[in-house]
């Protein structure tokens, strides 16, 4: 089984990212049941289907499959009734491990994250000073939580 482990922040200066390509990213979701999401995403010419299972500390099980990306347009526009994810993500090494900076457009505009995947929960790794606060666990910051409820409701 393939497992995720992840930790998730707020980015505090998005100043960062200005020197960094940037790769846009469409998703939108097939089921967002507790115990296991399902995701489409697409890419520029690449699309996989993911399915990630119920998030326990920092982990969870995840599954990727690439598909074609006409069938992932397909899914976006038919089968992903409630709001679809657009965002900028920049990646960003850090030694072995890796940042990945999101930047958020349409409904969840204003929300930036930053995402470190470890190789265990354990994992020690230095946080910058650009990083805000730890969301990890916080769903109203998983993405399938942005696609039914965007940033710019939270207020309302």
């Amino acid at each position: 089984m393939a497992l995720e482990i992840e930790r998730k922040f707020l980015v505090r200066d998005t100043g960062i990212i200005d020197t960094l390509p940037g790769e846009r990213l469409t998703q939108g979701y097939l089921s967002h049941d507790k115990n296991a999401t399902v995701r489409v995403r697409i890419a520029g010419d690449n699309a996989w289907l993911t399915i990630k299972g119920k998030t326990e500390g920092a982990t969870r099980s995840e599954f990727e499959y690439a598909i074609p990306v006409g069938e992932a347009r397909t899914m976006l526009d038919e089968l992903c009734g409630q709001g679809v994810i657009d965002k900028t993500r920049y990646r960003l090494p850090q030694g072995e491990l890796c940042w990945e900076i999101d930047v958020f457009h349409g409904d969840n505009d204003g929300l930036t994250v930053a995402e470190i995947e470890l190789p265990s929960e354990d994992t020690d790794f230095d946080k910058p000073a650009w990083l805000g606060d730890e969301v990890t666990g916080e769903v109203r910051y998983y993405n399938s939580a942005l696609s039914t409820l965007p940033y710019k409701d939270w207020g309302k």
